[in-house]
């Protein structure tokens, strides 16, 4: 049932007439549960249980429910737990007086605390404490992160709505068998896994919850360790199913959360999935891509990419463009002149970077090769630089090596 109204009733959200007939209608179902794609006060929830006579739930409580039912590990159910309570906390209501306890001690005059002064005490014990516990996981992550960041190796991170087939993708990419459902929210804890692009270059990916409108904002603060993952990521693929009409937007939605977690200047790709689902001649994955963007009144300089995670399709393609976009450990075409004998430095260059040509002349072996800058470094002494044209005629080193000569 959908009301369309200028402003909503402070006490019920909708008009008097329309609740009148909700009611009815409930009744005639024989309905056991109400939900609104809406976010209730504490009175309006009251007064529609009393007005319907039956359980409401508020769009909120709905995507916590299903949090609660999708988180498996120990991180995911303290998430879940501490929003569920910071949820809880304001809604709570007891019976007054009769429940109350008697204070003791000499002089004490009148009732004691109450039940609902009782419980509101031990939810906000309970929340202190989860809010410890979140605190070490977050410590614990960020260590992770120090220690990733010690080696040059770059992070990528699968984000997008819900149900857009990243889980799908992460598996088809990693082979990690990831649980991939059609379900709202089937991951709510992160799993990273490396892999080797096509330029040898070695990536970290990881696979996290997915978005949706208006994700209530006890979510956010409370998955915070969980989004961080995205915030500190080098790279953002940002997975959209370019099947659905909502396309565009999910896609204003997504940049709206990645902004509010401080991943709005996080360089990122457009990935557009379920490309099997397109009928042939919908266009190129730049249409596609700039199509959506435009409807999502977002910059079309994003780079685009269609893919499959289903069939495969496009992969290779993603790959390249990750190669090319990922500002970390630039790739570039150099050439190496490395002595025949140096075997380690030659087998270091075959297994991190990708030899585009390889000959021996006398005593050495020069390699062309697409090699990234954490490998550049460590060959330097080998590298073979352009020799700078001088004026006169005469070809001459750079200054820098010519002063190192």
């Amino acid at each position: 049932m959908f009301q369309s109204r200028p402003t909503r009733d402070s006490a019920t959200l909708l008009g008097e007439g329309k609740v009148r007939e909700l009611g009815e209608l409930a009744e005639a179902a024989q309905a056991d549960v109400l939900i609104l794609d809406n976010d209730l006060t504490p009175t309006q929830q009251r007064n529609l249980e009393k007005a319907v006579g039956i359980r409401v739930i508020d769009r909120t409580q709905l995507i916590l429910d299903i949090f609660a039912k999708r988180a498996r590990t120990s991180e995911g159910r303290l998430q879940v737990e501490l929003a569920q309570l910071k949820y809880l906390l304001p809604r709570l209501a007891g019976k007054g007086i009769e429940l109350s306890r008697l204070g003791g001690g000499i002089g004490t005059r009148g009732p004691g605390e109450t039940k609902l002064e009782t419980d509101r005490r031990r939810i906000a014990v309970r929340i202190k404490k989860l809010e410890k516990d979140i605190e070490h996981v977050r410590s614990g992550r960020a260590l992770h992160r120090e220690k990733r960041n010690s080696v040059p190796v770059p992070t990528v991170s699968i984000a997008g709505y819900t149900n857009a087939g990243k889980s799908t993708l992460f598996n088809r990419i990693t082979t990690a068998g990831v649980l991939a459902d059609a379900r709202m929210f089937a991951t709510l804890d992160p799993v990273v896994r490396a892999i080797i692009l096509p330029s040898r270059r070695r990536i970290l990916l990881s696979d996290t919850v997915g978005f949706v409108r208006n994700l209530p904002t006890t979510l956010i603060e409370a998955f915070r360790a969980t989004l961080e993952e995205v915030a500190e990521a080098h790279l953002i693929l940002h997975v959209v199913d370019v099947s659905s009409d909502q396309a565009a937007n999910q896609i204003s939605e997504v940049f709206r959360v990645l902004a509010e977690i401080g991943a709005a200047k996080t360089p990122q790709i457009l990935v557009l999935n379920k490309s099997d689902r397109l009928p042939p001649d919908s266009g190129s994955a730049e249409l596609q891509g700039a199509r959506l963007l435009e409807a999502a009144r977002q910059s079309t300089a994003t780079p685009c990419v269609l893919v499959s995670g289903l069939t495969g399709a496009g992969l290779q393609d993603l790959f390249a463009l990750i190669d090319r976009v990922l500002p970390f450990d630039m790739v570039e075409i150099v050439r190496f002149r490395i002595p025949a004998g140096d075997g380690a430095a030659i087998a270091l260059l075959h297994e991190h970077g990708k030899v585009l040509s390889e000959g021996y002349h006398d005593n050495s072996c020069e390699i062309e090769a697409s090699a990234p800058e954490s490998l550049r470094r460590r060959l330097d002494r080998y590298l073979i630089r352009e020799e700078v044209p001088h004026p006169g005629g005469i070809s001459t080193l750079p200054v820098e090596n010519s002063v190192n000569k």
